[in-house]
């Protein structure tokens, strides 16, 4: 998913600057948003299509964020909208960040929570069932199982393993580049080693699997990396046919700059 930005119209010189600042505090708060992952299909929301505009204006920046459908899990929205405002408000020259939730069944509940800085607990009340922050380790430790799975299934691929010594390879074992990138990631989100010696196959805690384990680990970890894609895949569908017409190219990110450039 490509954000586009509003053309400017070649600025008078004393304007070139200004028209500088604008377009790296845009990059910046683009960046920004990258860090922000849908929990469940650990894809950045820029990617996946759910950042529907960027708007820059004298008192800060505005985001307003959408989703493939109304009835898209809350618990999941409200992470999405609360790490989004975290990471803007990390961006220099971000000022005041607002970052609202549209066409969602819960935005009035979400986007009042969020302004109001209320907490997960303080928006939902009763109604939430479990801390983000286990919401958050269980679907982190799923991107880990996932991200393993990609690694071991290209060392074996390329011959750099084999089945039977699963069990005994290492980070260091592993060829670099995104795939493993990725692993060492999402290892470190769940506080696992990333010595290269530190073993590739383990559990959620890093523990080494016995090797009569590895089979069933390796056909559960295979399930969690296709669903996840597929969720992906679907979520994507979904997005297009809601604001595209089923043209997932067209999904785009409006930027606007409102900020005086005099």
């Amino acid at each position: 998913m490509s954000a586009v930005a509003t053309p400017v119209v070649s600025p008078a010189p004393r304007d070139r600057a200004s028209a500088r600042r604008g377009a790296s505090l845009a990059n910046d708060v683009i960046e920004a948003l990258t860090t922000v992952k849908d929990p469940e299909l650990d894809e950045p929301i820029t990617e996946l299509g759910f950042v529907r505009s960027v708007a820059l204006h004298p008192s800060g920046v505005t985001v307003h964020l959408r989703l493939p459908t109304s009835f898209c899990a809350p618990n999941f929205a409200y992470l999405m909208v609360s790490d989004a405002q975290d990471a803007l408000r990390r961006v220099p020259g971000a000022a005041r960040v607002t970052v609202l939730l549209d066409d969602h069944h819960d935005s009035d509940k979400i986007n009042a929570g969020i302004a109001a800085d209320a907490g997960y607990l303080g928006t939902f009340g009763a109604e939430a069932a479990e801390s983000l922050d286990a919401l958050r380790l269980t679907f982190q430790r799923k991107a880990h199982t996932a991200a393993m799975e990609r690694c071991v299934m290209a060392a074996l691929t390329s011959g750099a393993a084999r089945l039977e010594d699963l069990g005994s390879l290492t980070l260091g074992d592993l060829a670099g580049g995104p795939t493993k990138e990725a692993l060492l990631r999402r290892r470190a989100d769940i506080g696992l080693g990333l010595a290269p010696g530190d073993l590739v196959v383990v559990d959620e805690h890093g523990d080494a699997v016995p090797d009569e384990e590895l089979p069933l680990r390796l056909r559960l970890a295979t399930s969690v990396r296709i669903s996840i894609e597929g969720n992906a895949h679907f979520c994507r569908g979904l997005l297009a046919t809601r604001y595209a017409n089923g043209d997932s190219d067209a999904i785009t990110t409006d930027i606007t700059d409102t900020r005086s450039t005099s």
